[in-house]
């Protein structure tokens, strides 16, 4: 199941992917990700006419992570400045753009991107034309089943889109009015696999290697592609291309919440960084086989100290690890 994926020329080392999530998949979580094996990592979603106006926030989302590749997902409406952002990302070093069509949040579908996209495609495909047209770079796209079960276009998109230049596919098998609610459909995928001859990538619900070898098998895509499972966990997209491909998990692709942390306070700076580690540090505690004393906990979530939050980090990471198996979040017997 797990190999390279060759997309647009460029070869990756495997096909289990982190997902772009807005306000996750910063540059520090992609390096902490990249470091722990993963196929590929994205940049969160970046607003294009913000990028192009010189907002700092889609500056710095936008950044590269100092990886060997670096992809950046671009959202918008208007073909002009998807056109620009998509220049000024290959001007500043991008490897690939993705185009967004599958962020179901309401204030990007209001602002008619995002998955609003696919209610009509004949203005999304102006801003897939837009896209190939503006860079000599590889361009993929990721998209949703539909608005709405009455509307399950994904195969017609992706077959346009490939049309145009695009050289991969990334199908989240929920609608956009499901939101997250109920179960991805991996079986509805297949008919996107089915429209294109261009690697797939089936995205929804993985977060295992059980879940991975049933996505694949129902959708018949190339790779997966992990998201939310990854909060806390950057590691797993790694950990899953090991794991599928018959290795033996070890501490030399630990995930260090330490290291992540230093790594954010270095990003942003103190007062930022502490702040945007705080969902990351929960996110952690929350996947301990064991319980954080409540005073703990709460230092870790409000102290205005960096170096007290990692010290407290420092002390789980030391318990965690001389008690569990690194990397498999079991305890040693």
């Amino acid at each position: 199941m797990v190999r390279p994926l060759t997309i647009g020329g460029v070869q990756w080392r495997n096909n289990v992917l982190l997902a772009p999530m807005s306000g996750v998949s910063d540059v520090p979580f992609r390096r902490a990700a990249w470091r722990c094996g993963a196929g590929m990592v994205f940049s969160e979603m970046v607003a294009s006419e913000a990028l192009v106006t010189g907002h700092m926030e889609m500056r710095m989302k936008a950044e590269s992570a100092g990886l060997p590749f670096h992809v950046v997902q671009l959202a918008g409406r208007q073909a002009k400045w998807m056109d620009h952002a998509a220049r000024l990302a290959e001007a500043n070093g991008a490897d690939m753009i993705d185009i967004n069509m599958g962020c179901p949040a309401r204030k990007v579908t209001n602002g008619l991107s995002g998955s609003a996209l696919m209610r009509d495609l004949d203005h999304a495909m102006t801003l897939v034309e837009a896209v190939t047209g503006a860079v000599k770079l590889p361009v993929t796209l990721k998209m949703r089943l539909g608005w709405d079960h009455t509307s399950i276009n994904a195969p017609e998109l992706a077959r346009r889109a490939v049309d145009a230049g695009v050289k991969m596919i990334t199908v989240h098998g929920r609608t956009r009015c499901q939101f997250y609610k109920g179960r991805a459909d991996w079986h509805a995928v297949r008919a996107v696999c089915d429209a294109v001859r261009v690697p797939l990538i089936v995205n929804g619900d993985i977060g295992c290697a059980q879940t991975a070898h049933a996505a694949m098998a129902a959708s018949g895509a190339d790779g997966v592609m992990l998201g939310r499972a990854c909060y806390g966990q950057p590691n797993l997209p790694g950990d899953l291309s090991r794991e599928l491909s018959g290795e033996v998990l070890s501490s030399e692709h630990c995930y260090s919440i330490v290291e992540h942390y230093r790594d954010m306070i270095a990003f942003y700076g103190e007062p930022l960084g502490l702040r945007c580690a705080r969902k990351h540090a929960g996110w952690w505690m929350e996947r301990l086989p064991f319980a954080v004393a409540g005073g703990v906990k709460r230092e870790i979530m409000t102290s205005r100290s960096a170096a007290l939050v990692e010290d407290r980090l420092a002390a789980l990471e030391r318990e965690l690890y001389s008690g569990v198996l690194p990397g498999t979040g079991k305890r040693v017997a």
